[in-house]
């Protein structure tokens, strides 16, 4: 059997093959140098004697430390050592095949001095980067580089990936332009230029300020409808050591076995009470007000057990959340933890993420109509309704397949279908519009028409909800008065569908009288 093979990876990026003797220090004749002033002359010598490296202090003044603990002799390393020297810290790996997934390189963010152009003659990769490689079995464009920055993401292939190593800064676009024809045939250049104009696009390259690096300024009404923010930097932290202190048993067998029999109990339980006509959303004790509260502070409180959830399943796979915090767009607002690493895990544990918070939602909804079922008519019981109708509501608004939440993504990653919405409604609004017509996709066909027909069904069940409450209100004020506020309600419940196919038919008016 062939020895196994390892790499060390730089915290530049590159990567040198362990084989034979590497010695690592700041003079010119080592195998790594680095350009580091707490890094000695000739510092450590990895040997690799049979199928394993062996890591040597060769008497530098600071000391080889290898996973924290300084080196008294020599010590075996293997996949995924750090072996720290000076203020540098270099990571052994073992060289993987092609179809499995990498670990990922990450760059730390250092400072760096901006450039004016849309990039230099010597392009490179701003630091503040990770990258990994996904299992082959993600598709074809399996390499993830996320900006650490700002937490922008860009996918690309086998192909793409290799020219983007090429961006290192030491080559010119001239001489890119050589190696990528070398590497890709004919068609390298173009490609290039199209990878750097996507990192360009984005702020990843050094030197480049990138439309995806800070958000636009937006001017007049539409800055109502832009998200206010308050960010906790604190929550990997805090997460993690929530899972460290009990989390992690939620996710043991008789936990998850005790979490799904209160779900499919509980919605039995829901769907007794309101077959048996007990309960009426927003009200209790007969209040339109309390109940609505009720209801908006359980929804509140749903929604953070729902964004923790989501962030103790990230830590179940070794990831750590981001930031989390809350957001308010208009007066409605909601929390929100950044889950945008478990990009760089496998498809299986993307959707594992993103069903977290849905499944919170179904059985903390279950325990309350549980709860709800159990007590006596009064109050109490009420409260516990509309709790439910909180839990069950979320769910469903979260699992919805047309919106960007946790249905939607799992529904990208089942039918492996990136940008999946943008796509489907570039091409519905393209057919509409009686544009040109390039290759078009039936899923995509399929999926427009079903969103469409969901924002119907949406907007009819909203209507019907709305005559649910016009006695109560006719209670309160004029009939007239009622219906008319009722109507405005109506027309805005259909507006969206009326946009999704009113707008792409004027173009095509338009273009016709043209």
């Amino acid at each position: 059997m062939d020895p196994i093979s390892f790499e060390l990876l730089l915290p530049s990026g590159e990567r040198v093959p362990l084989t034979g003797t590497v010695k690592i220090g700041r003079a010119p004749d080592n195998v790594v140098q680095l350009d580091d002033p707490a890094v000695s002359g000739h510092h450590a010598t990895i040997a690799v004697n049979g199928d394993r490296p062996w890591v040597v202090d060769a008497g530098s003044s600071y000391g080889t430390w290898v996973n924290g603990a300084r080196l008294a002799r020599q010590r075996v390393v293997g996949d995924g050592d750090s072996i720290r020297v000076g203020d540098s810290e270099l990571v052994v790996e073992r060289r993987r095949a092609e179809t499995e997934a990498g670990r990922t390189v990450l760059v730390p963010r250092a400072s760096e001095t901006s450039a004016s152009g849309r990039f230099t003659t010597q392009p490179r990769l701003r630091s503040g980067y990770a990258l990994k490689r996904l299992n082959s079995s993600e598709g074809v464009r399996r390499w993830i580089l996320k900006d650490l920055r700002g937490g922008a993401f860009v996918r690309f292939s086998d192909a793409d990936a290799a020219l983007v190593q090429l961006i290192d800064g030491r080559r010119s676009l001239a001489d890119l332009a050589h190696d990528a024809e070398e590497r890709a045939g004919p068609d390298g250049p173009l490609r290039l230029a199209s990878v750097l104009s996507e990192l360009s696009d984005r702020g990843l390259l050094s030197g480049a300020d990138g439309s995806g690096s800070e958000p636009a300024e937006t001017h007049g009404w539409r800055r109502l409808f832009r998200p206010r923010q308050r960010s906790w930097d604190g929550a990997g932290d805090f997460f993690e050591a929530l899972y460290r202190a009990g989390g992690r048993q939620l996710f043991r067998p008789p936990a998850l076995a005790t979490l799904v029999i209160v779900t499919l109990a509980g919605a039995v339980a829901f769907a007794y009470l309101v077959a048996h006509r007990y309960g009426t959303p927003f009200v209790v004790a007969k209040k339109v007000g309390l109940g609505g509260l009720v209801f908006v502070i359980g929804r509140l409180t749903l929604a953070a057990v729902h964004e923790a959830a989501h962030a103790l399943t990230m830590s179940s796979f070794g990831r750590r959340v981001g930031t989390a915090g809350i957001k308010v767009v208009l007066i409605f607002p909601y929390a929100f933890v950044d889950t945008s690493d478990a990009w760089f895990e496998p498809r299986r544990r993307r959707i594992a993420v993103s069903a977290a918070g849905p499944v919170s939602d179904f059985t903390l909804g279950g325990l309350c109509a549980l709860l709800a079922l159990a007590l006596p008519v009064g109050t109490l019981r009420d409260i516990f309704f509309q709790l439910a109708l909180a839990g069950y509501i979320g769910g469903v608004f979260n699992l919805n397949p047309f919106l960007q939440r946790d249905g939607y993504q799992i529904l990208v990653d089942v039918l492996r279908q990136p940008q999946l919405r943008a796509r489907a409604n570039a091409q519905f609004k393209r057919r509409l519009a009686g544009g040109e017509r390039g290759p078009e996709s039936a899923l995509l066909t399929r999926y427009s028409e079903v969103r469409l027909a969901w924002l119907a069904v949406a907007a009819m069940f909203a209507v019907a909800m709305s005559l649910h409450y016009r006695t109560r209100f006719a209670a309160l004020l004029p009939s007239p008065l009622v219906w008319g506020v009722m109507a405005v309600l109506w027309i805005a419940f259909f507006l969206p569908v009326a946009a999704e196919v009113a707008v792409p038919l004027v173009k095509r008016a338009r273009a016709r009288e043209a």
